[in-house]
């Protein structure tokens, strides 16, 4: 027997002699009291034991050493297991508690206490697996209510996390990685089992995927420099996020290999972005997008997230390729598949249709911002808001109301604001994602720099004039203003001002039609998707 070997035996003796004296209840056997009977499970992972029982969970590293990581030496699984403390504490410390020794004998184990380390082991809380956010997709209960959580608890972590240092982020990386990963896939010995189909897209992406990380290869070395390379999660998909007391919680983040980790933004939130549309779900993988760059202001991350995200759907087919080989039967043909669905997947992010460029104007009150997420939901699209960037423009959170509106609603300020979202309309064209402009847009001349952003594209830009009569408007302003949880601050005076100076799309303006918003939601939505196919585009699965 080989002295890995042993090792493992042995760490699966102590697992075993953990879990039964857990059964039997015996003191020292669990950092807390348990209930009668204690509902003892065991979870074995590929590289983990898990013990749990009661409101608690003990994880053991297996000591192996795969070649992405080397648990073999004590200190190390005890040095692992500290960084995992640390890492996962940032984003759920209810979930994460302690490093505690096992001690005692190999025969009668206990965790914590005196005498010689026989391992070293986290001690976490536990929660719900039905939470867990992949098996809510699974049963069709993922909600938007879910994402929109979701969105602001991933820009929250990622605006909480200080820049890496210089040693990490380096694009080269990055692609070494990525070629590492489709050499992989490309393997005869793995992927001869694959459709012709699933090989040919392969070969495709590849072809895409070299030229285009060479020629990101400048913004991302930028964004390193600017700081957008942090310690982040290197995981982040829905298996690792949980539904916990009524928040989501990301878990489980990567710490046995801290370049896995300290990562561009846009790579941690294009692997969300990517599993999200893996479940089935792409409107909710739009709408997370769009409302993730919303709260944190990233869309320079815009030219990258296709790469990224492509990239990280075939690191979890090279994942599911390789448990294929280890699998037979029906298990064994279920992960080709899974294989050649994420194959796929990869290939329509690298190849989508051509990004148009599509703006939602009105009169305040209009409904101009529950369109435009609504159509940015159902096209495939990231949603701009000129509420949000003015406000930001001046340092100011989105519902914050300034002491003095001349301060930011100015003949300057306009200028800064619509300048900005012309910039992230140029952003999401170059990364060939379609943007939906969010502003009043009350004058020709600012929708005419819209159409030249998508003229020098080479893309079609496209309008919808958001209408509802003057008394909708004013109750909605009213209504608004009492709750006080929107970016916009207008009010009957502004809505007054409009009304005067507006000029409202003419008939010679192509590509634009007027949108009556005085109907119910569903009816709204539904008219969303009649426009977009009345513009000749498909609107994403439901």
């Amino acid at each position: 027997m080989s002295g890995d070997d042993a090792a493992l035996q042995a760490h699966r003796a102590l697992a075993d002699a953990l879990e039964q004296a857990l059964r039997r209840r015996e003191p020292g056997a669990w950092p807390e009291p348990l209930p009668d009977p204690p509902r003892v499970e065991r979870i074995e992972t590929h590289i983990s034991t898990l013990l749990l029982a009661g409101d608690g969970a003990l994880k053991l590293k297996k000591p192996l050493a795969p070649g992405f990581l080397d648990f073999r030496t004590l200190a190390r699984r005890e040095h692992f297991c500290r960084e995992e403390l640390r890492i996962n504490r940032r984003t759920a410390p209810a979930l994460y508690r302690d490093v505690l020794p096992v001690t005692g004998g190999p025969e009668a184990p206990r965790v914590g206490g005196d005498g010689p380390v026989l391992d070293w082991a986290l001690w976490m809380g536990r929660f719900d697996n039905a939470q867990l956010y992949d098996r809510l997709a699974r049963r069709g209960e993922l909600s938007v209510n879910h994402v929109d959580a979701l969105a602001g608890v991933v820009a929250a972590f990622h605006a909480s996390q200080p820049p890496s240092p210089t040693s990490f982020g380096d694009p080269a990386g990055a692609l070494a990685a990525h070629r590492d990963t489709l050499a992989a896939l490309a393997d005869p010995a793995l992927a001869g089992a694959l459709p012709a189909t699933a090989r040919q897209r392969l070969a495709e992406v590849s072809s895409w995927s070299a030229a285009r990380g060479r020629a990101l290869q400048p913004l991302m070395d930028e964004r390193r420099r600017r700081g957008a390379v942090i310690e982040g999660h290197g995981d982040l998909h829905l298996g690792n996020i949980v539904q916990h007391e009524g928040r989501p919680l990301l878990f489980d983040a990567i710490e046995f290999d801290p370049a896995l980790r300290h990562v561009d933004r846009a790579a941690d939130l294009a692997f969300t972005f990517m599993d999200l549309q893996d479940h089935g779900l792409p409107r909710l993988a739009w709408r997370f997008l769009s409302l993730t760059l919303e709260v944190s202001g990233d869309f320079e991350a815009l030219p990258l997230l296709r790469w990224f995200a492509a990239d990280r759907a075939l690191v979890r087919a090279k994942v599911a390729l390789i448990g294929a080989q280890q699998a037979a039967g029906g298990a064994r043909a279920a992960a080709l598949d899974t294989v050649a669905r994420r194959i796929a997947l990869a290939h329509a992010l690298a190849f989508p249709p051509p990004a148009p460029l599509l703006w939602v104007g009105g009169l305040s009150g209009s409904g101009k911002s529950t369109v435009a997420l609504a159509l940015a939901q159902a096209l495939g699209a990231v949603r701009v808001r000129s509420d949000v960037e003015r406000k930001r423009l001046h340092g100011l959170a989105p519902t914050a109301r300034p002491a003095d509106p001349a301060t930011i609603y100015n003949p300057d300020s306009n200028a800064r604001t619509y300048a900005r979202l012309a910039e992230v309309a140029r952003l999401g064209l170059a990364g060939e994602i379609p943007v939906v402009v969010d502003a009043a847009l009350l004058h020709r001349a600012e929708r005419d720099v819209l159409r030249e952003v998508a003229r020098a594209a080479g893309r079609p830009c496209l309008g919808l004039w958001c209408s509802a009569p003057e008394a909708v408007l004013r109750e909605r302003l009213a209504r608004r203003a009492a709750q006080q949880q929107d970016a916009s601050d207008a009010d009957a005076a502004v809505l007054a001002l409009q009304l005067r100076v507006h000029a409202q799309p003419g008939p010679d303006e192509e590509g634009t039609r007027v949108f009556a918003t005085d109907r119910p939601p569903a009816a709204v939505a539904q008219a969303v998707e009649d426009g977009l196919r009345a513009w000749g585009l498909s609107p994403l699965p439901a």
